[in-house]
């Protein structure tokens, strides 16, 4: 009895070891070493790239462009998924985030490469190894570099990723969340495909002639007539029939003893074999491909002679064309009527020569009859026209601006008119050609008028696009552009997205120019002057306009969401009602702006200069406003609740009505201050004394005050009445 008592309790002492010492399934191990080889390469880009977007936001010394490598890297990302990019003036980082994003692009190629190594040469990658999962070909060997890039490359990520990327563009395009689920749901699918296979392999382990197996487990080799495969020890329990489990060996019969087995081989011909058994077949065929070969090459080459001639032709037809025209330009005794039709005729053409000789024509022409039929034929030779005007209108606003005419008041009369032409023939052609005007470059062109006192030009273009067009450094003053469209989707007709055409209008002049409700969202206009300009209901949300010039500018009513005003200057602007959420007007110069119930929430309005601004009304939730300056600033009835006020300078600002509850004041200077307007007592013969009552009080409930500074003995009896801290409330 005791034997047998003692015989059981070994049994099941040896059972629970058994048990507790049990392996997880292939499965279980499988996907955990998969998740962990994904999230090694991903981490291996991550870290670096959140290092340098660190580094980014805390700039320090000088700011260079991104690597050429870096640079590519994110163009091919955002043209393949789209995504909207900076304006190359605004791609701007420090040294150090150059050099993290460099290792950003360079580590996961790395680490991805040497699992691929290791797995093409042992059968397992790191985690692979530490899991006990490797792969095998169906000889039982490793799998070979060739196989494993079918494996990987084109099957578990290739293919599943391809489907996932059409689909997102035939159905959800471009909203990236949905393109991420389907990319998921197709590399799990994929993975999944293993619950369908009767030997429990993926897809991609199929097309690759792979298996996977338990590195801690015999392999069986299984004989056939075909390559040698390889079968796993199929896991035991029901767990084991999961996701990309394992085939158990199937018992092969053996024969008996004494029984001789004969298996007839197959016999497999080669090709070498083939042809000796058949060579008129062979020689058929040889003879067949040099005739498609010959025949095909006589027939390229004839469609290449007749094109070339047809080209040579067309040439020659345009040259004709030409001198026959310019010949009849050049004739004595041609009337106004037959010059102008030759002029017309000329702009028909096409040519690059008949450009450049209609604009030289623009430039020594006097008379307005001609003037305006070459303007006509420039316009009807579209856009391509528009660089030789670009360039004969800086050559000739050069000349007046360098004043070299200015002791010839004729010559100088004649070279303004002859500006005028220009501008007269840029503005028709960007009326006409709105919209198609993409890559056109007309930096530094000229289409102001001549002097503050000559109206003869001023460019009137409303609801023009001029999407895509370059403007760097033009001079645009006084120009009367309502409505007009800046921006615009791309080919892919979807806004926010890689192919957006966007016009560029850095370090731009437009003094007074009328831009109501235009379209500069996203539009790059560092260093631009738009002082008087009115932009009233303009969208500018995202606009770059760092350092930019908007003093006495209207912005009534505008959205600057998201705008870039870093060491702007708005100096006596009005941008009442105005949405400025999230907007960046660090270092920004604002004195006696016009603010009523503008719109400030989380903007970041560091070591900006308020000075004598009206925010009555206005939105300041959540901003960021420490060491600013709003001395002299009226912020009655504003909301500064759960802002950042730290050192913040409020010297006799007016604060009645401000709502400041939430808000960090350590630092700020409060002299003179107004918190609240006092109301005088209704008798002063009261026997018992009140606390004093208050109109238009600031709300100071819960606020800290105790570091606050140049507080008077009112404003901190105010403060303690009404719920705020200071060290020196009862």
């Amino acid at each position: 009895m005791a034997n047998s008592s003692v015989r059981r309790n070994a049994n099941r002492a040896r059972r629970s070891v058994q048990a507790k010492s049990k392996p997880l399934p292939l499965a279980t191990r499988r996907f955990a070493a998969w998740a962990v080889e994904v999230s090694l390469v991903a981490l291996s880009g991550l870290i670096p790239y959140s290092l340098g977007e660190q580094a980014k936001l805390e700039p320090s010394g000088e700011q260079v462009t991104p690597n050429p490598v870096v640079a590519l890297t994110q163009k091919a990302i955002a043209s393949t998924l789209t995504i909207s990019t900076e304006p190359s003036d605004r791609r701007l980082v420090t040294p150090l985030t150059n050099i993290f994003w460099s290792v950003a692009v360079v580590t996961p190629l790395l680490v991805g490469g040497w699992q691929l190594y290791l797995l093409g040469k042992t059968g397992s990658t790191l985690p692979k190894r530490w899991l006990g999962v490797r792969v095998v070909s169906a000889a039982g060997t490793v799998p070979g570099l060739s196989r494993i890039a079918i494996r990987e490359a084109l099957g578990m990520w290739g293919l599943p990723l391809s489907v996932a990327y059409i689909m997102w563009r035939a159905t959800a395009f471009p909203h990236l969340g949905i393109f991420f689920g389907l990319s998921c749901f197709f590399v799990l699918g994929e993975g999944m495909t293993a619950r369908f296979h009767r030997q429990r392999r993926c897809w991609h382990d199929l097309i690759a002639g792979t298996y996977v197996v338990d590195a801690n487990r015999a392999m069986t080799i299984l004989p056939g007539t075909r390559a040698k495969q390889l079968i796993g020890s199929r896991e035991q329990g029901a767990g084991s029939r999961g996701l990309y489990s394992s085939p158990s060996p199937r018992l092969q019969p053996q024969p008996s003893v004494g029984k001789s087995v004969t298996t007839k081989p197959k016999v497999r011909r080669s090709w070498w074999q083939l042809m000796r058994q058949h060579p008129n077949v062979l020689l058929f065929l040889a003879f067949l491909s040099c005739m498609v070969a010959v025949l095909g090459t006589l027939i390229g080459i004839q469609i290449y002679i007749q094109a070339q001639k047809y080209q040579r032709q067309l040439a020659e037809n345009k040259s004709t064309q030409f001198l026959t025209l310019i010949q009849h330009l050049d004739a004595r005794g041609t009337t106004l009527s037959d010059r102008q039709r030759a002029i017309l005729a000329l702009g028909t053409i096409g040519d690059p020569q008949v450009l450049q000789l209609l604009v030289d024509l623009l430039g020594q022409e006097q008379r307005h009859e001609i003037i305006g039929t070459v303007q006509q034929a420039l316009v009807s030779s579209g856009s391509a026209a528009l660089p030789y005007l670009q360039r004969l209108n800086q050559s000739i606003a050069n000349e007046i601006a360098a004043g070299r005419y200015s002791s010839s008041p004729t010559e100088l009369a004649k070279r303004t008119q002859q500006l005028q032409a220009t501008q007269q023939a840029i503005a028709k052609i960007l009326a006409v050609y709105g919209g198609r005007l993409q890559g056109i470059d007309l930096s530094r062109v000229n289409l102001a008028p001549s002097t503050s006192q000559d109206r003869a030009f001023t460019l009137e273009l409303e609801r023009v696009n001029f999407a895509g067009v370059v403007f760097k450094g033009a001079n645009l003053n006084r120009a009367t552009l309502p409505a007009s469209q800046w921006r615009d989707a791309g080919a892919d007709r979807h806004w926010d997205t890689f192919d957006d055409a966007i016009a560029n209008l850095n370090h731009a002049q437009m003094k007074g120019a009328n831009l109501t409700k235009a379209n500069l969202s996203r539009v790059p206009m560092e260093r631009i002057e738009l002082m008087q300009a009115n932009l009233n209901q303009a969208n500018l949300s995202a606009a770059s306009l760092g350092h930019a010039n908007l003093s006495s500018a209207q912005l009534v009513g505008a959205n600057l969401q998201a705008a870039t005003l870093v060491d702007a200057s708005l100096t006596g602007a009005n941008l009442s009602t105005a949405n400025l959420s999230d907007v960046n007007l660090h270092a920004a110069r604002l004195s006696r702006v016009s603010a009523l119930g503008t719109r400030l929430q989380s903007a970041n309005l560091t070591k900006s200069n308020w000075q004598g601004a009206d925010l009555s009304s206005a939105d300041l939730s959540k901003s960021n406003l420490s060491h600013a300056d709003l001395s002299l600033a009226r912020l009655s009835s504003s909301n500064l609740s759960h802002a950042q006020m730290q050192n913040i300078n409020l010297r006799q600002a007016d604060l009645r009505m401000a709502d400041l509850r939430g808000a960090n004041l350590a630092g700020a200077d409060f002299q003179g201050t107004i918190l609240f307007s006092p109301q005088p007592p209704a008798s002063s013969d009261r026997f018992i004394a009140t606390p004093p009552e208050y109109t238009q009080a600031a709300i100071v409930q819960g606020v800290n005050f105790s570091q606050v500074k140049n507080l008077d003995a009112q404003q901190i009896a105010y403060i303690c009445v009404y719920g705020g801290y200071h060290p020196r409330c009862p």
